[in-house]
């Protein structure tokens, strides 16, 4: 417990980036020390043999991220990138974009069609097999065998291996957590209490129903474009921390059941009219500013959007987050949350000599200590010195969150993250049809599990 509790105060919501100073802590790559019995300046002259050239001028680098839209360290980014810009010469390109189904498509067909990136940014479990699969991106231990002190700032073994073959492949920042967020406003005017660590599953049913009687909508959720958040917890609710990231064999198992049982629970949401009337085609944003408004109480989200509400608010002190409510063996404190994003080399870039040194430098750049500071705060790293956290420069609900986190039972990666892309489709792309009982969740489920069992042969 002390020990992922250590993790997790280290990670994901920073609000300003201050000077990087040179921010570049491996950007040359380190030399060998020099061998017992060598005079000092054969030591240097061997070095200097064996260390890669320096990049020989301005280079043009593409860079795809997820920094984008209401990410916590969009701008965080836009300014690391500007300084690293300023300090080498060298240029970004830069076409990085929220994530989201549309776009984890788009960076599939970029690869599928050669135009990959030089550097990305990018989710590190399944959603990258694809490209690992191709061999398309550079993996730590190969890049170590030229830059042997790469990422050596990092825990290996945090740093989120690949389900292909266990290797690391990319180089993370910060990690997530997953929380409910309060519009505190809403409650007060609808008469209920904000969910705490005790509030069970059956007394948050309660509260949205009082919610939505005072004439408010309890739960701002787009179910056509990411049900991921409420099908994450909903199943989660019917297994514990060490059990669900386990994929079920079928939907009869134990965990087959749990995903039955926990998208049947998302009916149930919609059936009560708890999420907005148009939850089948509104979008994401759409939503969002339903509880910008103070027209819904909750958001399930990741730690990601404080920076979201930050930004889209002046009173952010009429926001909070806390734990989504439990129910069965899960507690409301086991939480959703880890480290799933790193940055990738591609080997298009790994070839081109000059590219190759400049990849280096720019991802030892923004993986520095420094960097990693300014970007994380209170969810995971995997920095070997960890992060520190000074909770003055916090907004009240950046420090509600690293309250939330520190209160923490157990923690559990997302399992989605397991899936690929076309097999989400039978229950993501079909929620719609399957809280509308056009779809049946059974073979919603199976159809899922269908494409994953396809997709691994």
């Amino acid at each position: 417990m002390k020990k992922m509790m250590a993790m997790l105060l280290t990670g994901a919501m920073v609000l300003s980036l201050t000077a990087c100073g040179n921010g570049s802590s491996g950007s040359t790559p380190a030399q060998s020390e020099s061998k017992f019995g060598e005079s000092e300046a054969a030591a240097e002259a061997d070095k200097e043999e064996s260390a890669p050239e320096k990049s020989s001028g301005p280079v043009t680098l593409n860079v795809t991220t997820t920094f984008a839209g209401e990410d916590t360290n969009a701008q965080n980014y836009q300014d690391a990138i500007a300084a690293w810009q300023d300090e080498t010469g060298n240029k970004i390109n830069d076409a990085s974009g929220s994530s989201s189904e549309t776009f984890k498509a788009r960076v599939i067909s970029d690869f599928e069609m050669g135009s990959e990136p030089d550097v990305l940014f990018y989710f590190n479990g399944v959603d990258s097999n694809p490209f690992v699969e191709a061999g398309k991106v550079v993996s730590i231990d190969e890049i170590r065998q030229t830059y042997p002190e790469y990422a050596a700032n990092m825990k290996d073994g945090m740093m989120g291996a690949s389900p292909v073959d266990g290797k690391n492949y990319s180089v993370p920042v910060n990690g997530y957590w997953e929380g409910l967020f309060v519009n505190k406003a809403v409650c007060e005017a609808a008469g209920v209490e904000i969910p705490t660590a005790d509030t069970t599953w059956d007394e948050f049913m309660d509260i949205c129903q009082k919610i939505k009687d005072a004439g408010y909508t309890p739960i701002a959720a787009s179910f056509a474009e990411i049900p991921h958040y409420w099908f994450e917890f909903c199943i989660y609710n019917y297994l514990t921390p060490a059990t669900h990231n386990i994929l079920p064999e079928s939907s009869d198992d134990e965990h087959g059941q749990a995903w039955i049982s926990g998208i049947g629970d998302m009916k149930v949401l919609y059936e009560k009219g708890f999420l907005p009337e148009n939850t089948l085609s509104a979008t994401d944003g759409e939503t969002f500013q339903l509880f910008i408004d103070g027209k819904a109480a909750f958001l399930i989200d990741g730690s990601w959007k404080v920076g979201g509400i930050e930004g889209a608010t002046d009173d952010v002190d009429n926001f909070t987050v806390t734990y989504v409510p439990g129910k069965g063996e899960r507690k409301s404190t086991d939480i959703i949350g880890g480290l799933s994003s790193g940055w990738y080399i591609t080997k298009k870039a790994w070839d081109d000599p000059e590219k190759q040194k400049v990849c280096v430098e720019f991802i030892s750049y923004m993986t520095s200590d420094e960097m990693v500071s300014n970007f994380a705060s209170v969810s995971a790293t995997a920095l070997k010195n960890g992060t520190q956290v000074d909770e003055s420069q916090l907004s009240s609900l950046a420090v509600a969150g690293l309250d939330m986190v520190a209160g923490a039972t157990g923690m559990a990666g997302a399992v989605q993250d397991q899936v690929t892309q076309e097999a989400r489709v039978p229950v993501f792309n079909g929620m719609p049809d399957i809280v509308t009982g056009k779809a049946d969740i059974k073979e919603s489920v199976e159809e899922l599990l269908k494409l994953v069992a396809e997709g691994q042969q």
